[in-house]
């Protein structure tokens, strides 16, 4: 069974972070929450992102704000892939700094960026990774996928009522 790790710089992004783990749990993913500090927990960082590949985690999802150096930082050591959530922070530029430090990364260290919060979206793509090679996940991504287009055939019937 796949895992995925949902990690964040500090507990004031959970309230971001929440939407991903709901998403995951919906799709039946085991998910592993996690704060680390890539400016105040060094060590636990190198530590995660060394090791998170040998204790069965699949894709991490990585939630900072501010300099958000966190989701960059986590891919520079690990082998899997990384999504980044710029989160808007009480210490952020408008979101900007957030999506800027974790959009821009360097050739050779890829990190798959969602929008300003956009937690739910990282979620379902760590959930359409996994998918890939889990059918079980792939179906539930299918039904998923149905479920959004029939709401806006409900909303448009309901619209010319």
């Amino acid at each position: 069974m796949s895992k995925v790790a949902v990690i964040m710089g500090s507990i004031s992004d959970m309230p971001v972070m929440q939407d991903a783990i709901d998403i995951l749990k919906s799709f039946d993913i085991e998910v592993e929450v996690d704060i680390v500090s890539a400016h105040r927990t060094p060590e636990k960082l190198f530590d995660f992102s060394n090791n998170a590949h040998t204790r069965g985690i699949s894709v991490i999802i990585a939630g900072a704000g501010g300099a958000a150096h966190l989701p960059g930082m986590v891919a520079s050591m690990s082998p899997l892939p990384v999504i980044g959530v710029p989160v808007k922070s009480s210490n952020s530029i408008d979101g900007w700094d957030s999506v800027l430090s974790i959009l821009q990364m360097p050739g050779g260290v890829p990190v798959a960026t969602v929008a300003l919060n956009g937690a739910k979206n990282a979620g379902i793509l760590a959930a359409q990774i996994i998918g890939s090679h889990d059918k079980g996940i792939m179906d539930k991504m299918i039904a998923y996928k149905l479920s959004l287009k029939e709401a806006v055939y409900k909303s448009s019937e309901g619209l010319k009522k």
